[in-house]
């Protein structure tokens, strides 16, 4: 292994000489390759933001939208953030601007939505090259790898390293639960077998599963076929050791889905499984929810308490969005009391989320963004480009998952995979533009 990573690194620095990378790329290839130091300083959350934002503020003057248009999913996540900020401002009125609360919601506004926002525009107004940014996310799965086997060893060894907050922790406004350090994996339940799991540099267990998913997909193509291996190794094993339920069901619907538009065979299944599935029902009498309640049953059983407590605050987040239902309340004022804890309101589903913080108001703005994301890699990944495949089963993933966590949350983590898909479509609409060009 020591020998592949050598050679790979040598492979990697012949590599980026011949590249000519922009600054733009080393500096997002360095800030992704330097996750773990980032986590180690505790400036994360902070970090990633401005870092994009620097760029973005850099290259911007107010001739590129004309000559260089943005894609229209890239407007959908500003007017998303927009609809954020103008509901958190509404809310933040009724509690007198708390100098507190004011500095937590516009940290929160600056690492969410605008935060995706900035990655997806970056690309159209600086030279990003996706195999670059393939590069330095390989090199983190692999970062994953290493801490997952050094956090494993701990725990065989009985050695347990006490969790800290870093000093520069200290000046984040809001929760600084996502700041703590943890080096050491600890045994949870999963199915009844005590299994290690691990947050790595995340705030909670299931976003390295995420994480790993998304990273495992851009690796695919990597083209340094032993830094490839390495990495996808990586990226599994951070998808294995977040013990996430809904990250595993994730991932086979994003093969399933990946897989779909290359093979005929596998879009004739789909036919055949519905065509099935009515069959069933109508001969046994079963309703759709019926069929589906069992498979349900035992997804909650791996961890009964955890599914619990997210059903419980969901529901009491959607009592409360059905209160002022039209702008949400803006920021979180609320708590679900579940036995001697109190959780926010907002806490996990990203959907309930939007309904109550932000209303029927933001949660339009929420689908539209959403949906042009999507919808901007679809054509070109029924035209068979692979990176555009890649990315829509991530993003149908992605999609997914965030039913489990907030994605104005975890965005600052996966950061990264937006700044990956606003090259790969700035690439793509270059080409088709210029084969479009060289047609005419």
């Amino acid at each position: 292994m020591l020998k592949a990573i050598d050679k790979s690194f040598r492979l990697k620095q012949e590599y980026l000489k011949s590249a000519k990378l922009s600054f733009a790329e080393r500096v997002l290839y360095l800030t992704i390759v330097l996750t773990p130091l980032w986590w180690l300083l505790g400036i994360q959350p902070l970090f990633y933001p401005a870092v994009v934002m620097c760029l973005l503020a850099l290259s911007f003057d107010f001739d590129k939208p004309i000559r260089e248009p943005l894609p229209i999913c890239a407007w959908a996540w500003l007017a998303m953030s927009l609809a954020m900020l103008v509901t958190t401002l509404i809310g933040l009125s009724s509690l007198g601007f708390e100098l507190v609360k004011v500095a937590s919601s516009l940290v929160t506004f600056f690492k969410g939505y605008f935060l995706i926002f900035a990655c997806l525009a970056l690309p159209f107004w600086n030279k990003i090259d996706s195999r670059i940014i393939t590069r330095a996310i390989a090199w983190m799965a692999i970062g994953y790898l290493v801490v997952i086997c050094f956090q494993l060893i701990l725990l065989v060894a009985g050695i347990e390293i006490g969790v800290f907050y870093p000093p520069l922790a200290r000046l984040t406004p809001g929760n600084k639960l996502s700041l703590m350090v943890r080096f050491s994996a600890s045994l949870k339940p999963f199915f009844g077998i005590l299994l290690p799991r691990s947050s790595l540099y995340m705030g909670d267990p299931p976003i390295p599963g995420i994480c790993g998913l998304l990273s495992f997909f851009i690796c695919l193509s990597e083209p340094n076929s032993r830094l490839r291996n390495l990495a996808l190794a990586g990226s599994l094993t951070a998808l294995i050791i977040s013990q996430s339920r809904l990250a595993y069901v994730c991932f086979v619907i994003s093969i399933v889905t990946n897989a779909s538009f290359k093979s005929f065979i596998i879009r004739q299944v789909y036919l055949w499984f519905i065509a099935s599935t009515a069959l069933v029902c109508s001969l046994w009498e079963w309703t759709l929810s019926d069929l589906i309640s069992k498979p349900l049953e035992i997804f909650n059983q791996a961890r009964q308490a955890s599914s619990t407590d997210r059903e419980f605050v969901v529901r009491k987040t959607l009592e409360a969005w059905q209160e002022s239902p039209w702008l949400g309340w803006g920021i979180s004022q609320g708590t679900a009391n579940w036995h001697t804890y109190k959780i926010q309101l907002g806490s996990f589903s990203t959907y309930a989320a939007v309904l109550y913080l932000h209303g029927i108001f933001g949660f339009i703005f929420f689908i539209v963004a959403l949906t042009t994301t999507l919808g901007s890699f679809w054509k070109f990944a029924v035209e068979g480009n692979q990176l555009c495949q890649k990315a829509i089963s991530s993003l149908v993933a992605l999609y997914i998952f965030i039913q489990g966590l907030p994605l104005s949350w975890i965005s600052v983590y996966i950061w990264f995979f937006f700044i990956w898909l606003g090259a790969v479509l700035s690439e793509t609409q270059i080409n088709y533009q210029s084969n479009f060009k060289r047609i005419w």
